[in-house]
C-alpha cells in the first residue's frame, strides 16, 4: 500500500549501493581486493590498512606505501547500480596526500559488473573516473572523465583540487536531466550541463571544405594614401649620432684599447621613418567568413547521464611518492545520504595539523639518537688509537 502511495506522490526512497568508512580491515574481510597487475614485474606497490602516519581521531583507510609504484584495488558494490531510472548518481570519497603529493593520482573509478578483480588494471573499462590528479606545478585538478561510446571524455575546463597534506572529500553528482555538480570539501566547484562541459557530440556545423577565401578578397580596412608624398625637407637622419661633447680620455691607448669611438646619443634631428598616411580602403570587403555546412558526422548524444550498470569501485593509480590514504567511499542515488555521510566523517583540519606536528615532533628524538649511534663507532676508533 505504501509503495503504491509513494508512486502516486512521486516519493522515492534513497538507496546506498556502497559505503565504507574503513572501521575494520578492508583486506581481512576481502571487501577490497588488490589486483595482481604489475606484481610479477615488481612494479606493484604494497598497500596497508591505515589512516596514515598521523591523523585526527580513529580513521582507517587504504594507504599506499612504496614510491614509484602502481596500485590497483577494487571492491564489489552491495548491489549493481544502473542510474537509468534514478534521479541521481552520487559518488564520493576522501583522499589524504600526507606525503605532500608531487606527482601521482588520487582518483577512483566506477567499473562495470563482471570484471576480473585479480586482473584489474589501467586498461580495464570504466564508466566514470573521478578524483584529484597532481603532477608538478601545472597539473592540480579534479579529474572527471566519462566513458561514452568507448571513448574516455575529459572535462573541457579544469577544476582545481587542493594540494595540501590533509583529508579532502570529493563528490560527483550526475542527475537524470544530464546536469552535474562537483564538490570539494562540501563546496560547489563546478556545475552545469554535461553536454556543455564534455565533448559528447561532434559539432553540428563545420567549415565547408570545398570553400576557400578568394584570392582577390581585400580584407585590409585601410591603405596608404597614394597621393601622400614624402616632404622634400624630410631628412633621413639616423636615429642616433656620436655625442659631440664627448672627448677621448687622456689615458686612452689606441694600441691597447682599440680605436676610440664617441658614445652614441639620440639624434635631435631624427624624425623617424616616413610613412604615408592611412585612408579608408575603397575595396575593403570586410572579414571573410568561411561558409559552414551540416556536419555529416554529427550524431545527437542522448541520455549522457546514463552511467550504469556499476558493479565495482576501483582505484588504479601510479605515484612517484607514496603515502596517500583513500577512505570514506560512498555510492548512492541520494545527495542527502552522501552529504550526511561526509558530515559525519568530516575531519577538522586544525586537528590534523596538530596531529601532524605531534608526529613530526615525536620523530625528532629517534633521528637524533640514530645520528649519535652513527657517530659512536668513530669515537671508539679514536679511543683505540689513543690506547695504541
Amino acid at each position: 500500500m505504501f509503495h503504491i502511495l509513494a508512486l502516486l506522490l512521486g516519493i522515492t526512497s534513497a538507496k546506498i549501493y556502497f559505503k565504507d568508512d574503513f572501521s575494520t580491515d578492508p583486506f581481512a574481510s576481502n571487501r577490497w581486493v588488490q589486483s595482481s597487475w604489475k606484481k610479477d614485474s615488481g612494479e606493484a606497490g604494497v598497500l596497508e590498512y591505515s589512516g596514515g602516519l598521523w591523523g585526527a581521531g580513529e580513521r582507517g583507510g587504504i594507504r599506499t606505501t612504496e614510491d614509484a609504484k602502481f596500485y590497483a584495488f577494487s571492491a564489489k558494490v552491495d548491489e549493481e547500480f544502473d542510474n537509468s531510472d534514478s534521479d541521481s548518481l552520487v559518488f564520493g570519497f576522501s583522499v589524504k596526500h600526507e606525503q605532500k603529493m608531487d606527482c601521482g593520482g588520487g582518483y577512483a573509478k566506477l567499473l562495470p559488473p563482471g570484471i576480473d578483480v585479480d586482473k584489474f588494471n589501467g586498461d580495464t573499462d570504466y564508466t566514470i573516473m573521478f578524483g584529484p590528479d597532481i603532477c608538478g606545478y601545472s597539473t592540480k585538478k579534479v579529474q572527471a572523465i566519462f566513458n561514452y561510446n568507448g571513448e574516455n571524455l575529459l572535462k573541457n575546463n579544469d577544476v582545481k583540487c587542493p594540494d595540501d597534506e590533509y583529508t579532502n572529500t570529493y563528490l560527483l553528482i550526475v542527475n537524470k536531466d544530464s546536469t552535474y555538480e562537483i564538490q570539494v570539501n562540501g563546496e560547489e566547484k563546478a556545475k552545469g550541463n554535461m553536454k556543455d562541459d564534455w565533448t559528447f557530440e561532434k559539432p553540428k556545423k563545420i567549415k565547408d571544405p570545398d570553400q576557400s577565401k578568394p584570392e582577390d578578397w581585400v580584407d585590409d580596412e585601410e591603405m596608404d594614401d597614394p597621393d601622400d608624398k614624402k616632404p622634400d625637407d624630410w631628412d633621413d637622419e639616423p636615429a642616433t649620432i656620436a655625442d659631440p661633447d664627448a672627448s677621448k680620455p687622456d689615458d686612452w691607448d689606441d694600441e691597447e684599447d682599440g680605436e676610440w669611438q664617441a658614445p652614441q646619443i639620440d639624434n635631435p634631428e631624427y624624425k623617424g621613418e616616413w610613412k604615408a598616411k592611412r585612408i579608408p580602403n575603397p575595396d575593403y570587403k570586410g572579414p571573410w567568413e568561411h561558409p559552414e555546412i551540416d556536419n555529416p558526422d554529427y550524431v545527437e548524444a542522448k541520455d549522457v547521464y546514463k552511467r550504469g550498470p556499476v558493479g565495482y569501485i576501483g582505484v588504479e593509480v601510479w605515484q612517484v611518492k607514496a603515502g596517500t590514504v583513500f577512505s570514506d567511499f560512498i555510492l548512492t542515488d541520494s545527495v542527502d545520504e552522501a552529504t550526511a555521510f561526509f558530515e559525519e566523517r568530516k575531519t577538522n583540519q586544525d586537528d590534523e595539523k596538530a596531529a601532524k606536528e605531534a608526529y613530526e615532533e615525536a620523530q625528532k628524538p629517534a633521528e637524533e639518537e640514530s645520528e649519535d649511534e652513527e657517530d659512536a663507532p668513530e669515537l671508539e676508533e679514536e679511543d683505540d688509537k689513543d690506547e695504541l
